[in-house]
């Protein structure tokens, strides 16, 4: 079984900030940094989402986190096709452009020229850690409007062309990818390209639902679990991501994860509820657990390991809308924490069989 890597979504949020989470000292960038690596080996970077990051801030990444610590870094929505505000385009970029800074940009807005040098400065910023061998994958999440198909299928894989030798993590938001139908020619695609699928763990009946299949279709496995907020769609991101996993769930999770590091060489699990320290504590948790079902050693540790943390009661301070335990109602059979397939290792996904 390969190394499983246990960690959040964020370690800057406001919320969490506000938490009490981080030590009265922690009180810089590069301390807070510091510290989330005591507790954890691997962290996902969100923020590069809606702005490139500087050479100079993924420099600091580096130096600010011991040997052997992870980064998973999401791709810049440009690259994905996602709506980008000018205003995060590079600024002599954006001038060229002379788009107006109140409308939206996609892909069909900029000449080719321009996102070719977007993909060259995003990648090239990221190369420090990849030098220093602390880039996980670079996530690739594409929008609900980004359907199967082969000029799709083409997309992605000229994303993973851009970036190599980093490696690329996929995760999908349009249903018909992960249909019944459909799921296995995915998840074959991938594998037969080396590329990792990012299972999910999300609210089902939306639009962008995908069903909660885990499948390791490259040495790279990947989990991110979102939660399950009533308020999914709403744009306040305390609201969307407002949920507590319970320990039934994070149990239930943890054993199929094990199963799933099974098919892979390294395992990322990433908690990406993000609202107060919610996160931090569901992961916390979950590397305690995944550790009591398997062999000591095979978690991934952080530069110091602190006590396992303690899922909150009733009484705690949470985020608006919270919810989880045995007694949240089910919101579409089949869509909560356990439920859902593993799909076994690259030959099975090249095998074209998907367990459900």
């Amino acid at each position: 079984m390969g190394r499983i890597l246990v960690g959040t979504a964020s370690w800057t949020h406001r919320s969490l900030l506000e938490s009490g989470w981080y030590p009265a000292d922690a009180s810089t960038p590069a301390k807070r940094l510091a510290y989330y690596a005591t507790r954890f080996p691997i962290a996902e970077v969100d923020a590069t989402y809606y702005h490139p990051p500087s050479l100079s801030t993924v420099e600091a990444w580096r130096d600010r986190t011991p040997a052997g610590f992870t980064f998973d870094v999401k791709a810049f929505s440009l690259l994905t096709g996602h709506p980008t505000r000018p205003a995060s385009l590079y600024k002599d970029l954006r001038e060229e452009l002379g788009a107006p800074p109140q409308r939206n940009l996609y892909p069909k807005d900029v000449p080719p020229e321009i996102a070719d040098e977007v993909w060259r400065r995003f990648l090239g910023a990221l190369e420090p850690l990849h030098e220093a061998g602390k880039l996980g994958a670079v996530l690739f999440q594409f929008p609900p409007w980004f359907p199967i198909g082969e000029g799709n299928r083409r997309y992605i894989l000229e994303c993973a062309k851009r970036c190599a030798p980093m490696r690329v993590s996929v995760e999908f938001r349009n249903h018909t990818w992960m249909d019944e139908g459909n799921r296995e020619a995915t998840l074959a695609f991938l594998a037969e390209h080396d590329l990792a699928y990012v299972g999910v763990d999300m609210p089902q009946g939306h639009t962008s639902s995908i069903p909660p299949i885990l499948a390791a279709t490259s040495g790279l496995a990947v989990l991110r679990l979102h939660g399950h907020s009533d308020k999914w769609t709403s744009k306040n991101i305390d609201e969307r991501f407002a949920y507590m996993y319970s320990e039934p769930e994070l149990e239930r999770w943890a054993a199929r994860v094990r199963e799933l590091a099974e098919g892979a060489e390294v395992t990322h699990v990433l908690f990406n509820n993000c609202c107060a320290d919610n996160s931090q504590r569901n992961a916390t948790r979950f590397r305690a657990l995944v550790g009591e079902l398997g062999e000591p050693g095979e978690i991934g540790e952080p530069g110091e390991s602190g006590e396992p943390g303690k899922l909150g009661g009733p009484d705690e301070p949470g985020c608006p809308g919270e919810s989880g335990g045995p007694d949240t109602p089910e919101r579409v059979p089949g869509g909560r924490g356990g439920a859902g397939g593993n799909h076994k290792g690259r030959k099975a996904a090249r095998g074209g069989r998907a367990a459900t």
